[in-house]
């Protein structure tokens, strides 16, 4: 899974389509993320304790990572990721023009 917390994505399909939000968890057993803004669903929670309130809360819900994708500012697209190796560092390149994410 090429997505990683606190990455900036977009949205490739469903109602949500074309949105950019930042990554707020990513799940790889799931293959699944949770993405700011998008996805939003609405939540009816109920009170656990004495002193807290319940009520209808809006909240992101994990979205399928195959309907997202990483977000490149200079190309101003959804692009594919590349790897390059310099010595110990492995980091992820934008396949488009070239310049790391």
């Amino acid at each position: 899974m090429n997505i990683k917390k606190n990455d900036t994505v977009i949205v490739l399909s469903g109602k949500s389509k074309g949105k950019i939000g930042k990554v707020i968890a990513a799940m790889p057993k799931e293959n699944k993320a949770i993405v700011e803004g998008v996805n939003v669903a609405t939540c009816h929670v109920k009170a656990r304790k004495q002193n807290e309130v319940s009520g209808i809360i809006k909240r992101e819900i994990p979205i399928r990572v195959d309907k997202i994708q990483l977000y490149c500012s200079s190309c101003k697209k959804g692009v594919r990721v590349g790897f390059k190796i310099d010595g110990d560092k492995k980091t992820r390149v934008c396949k488009k023009c070239g310049k790391e994410i």
